[in-house]
């Protein structure tokens, strides 16, 4: 990415999460991520995305959760990809 780029697009921010277009504009009309409205697009600030935040341990505790939760019922998957 350039350094100096200060803001992404919804696809170029879709495509670094791997995630789709309609994704991101489901967390930025709910609130989940910041985006400034330009005429009919949005713009991602790069700082809202790729900053050194700090996550609460309500956040951590959400997470293991999480992943102890897609543990348990994706243990065989989880297993048999990483025979391959």
């Amino acid at each position: 990415m350039n350094e100096t780029k200060k803001y992404l697009t919804v696809a170029e921010l879709a495509k670094r999460l791997g995630v789709s277009r309609v994704t991101v504009f489901r967390k930025i009309k709910s609130g989940g991520i910041k985006a400034e409205k330009i005429g009919r697009n949005f713009f991602i600030p790069v700082s809202e995305i790729f900053s050194d935040k700090v996550l609460t341990e309500e956040q951590k505790q959400e997470i293991k959760k999480i992943v102890r939760s897609a543990v348990k019922e994706y243990s065989e998957t989880f297993k048999l990809l990483g025979k391959e």
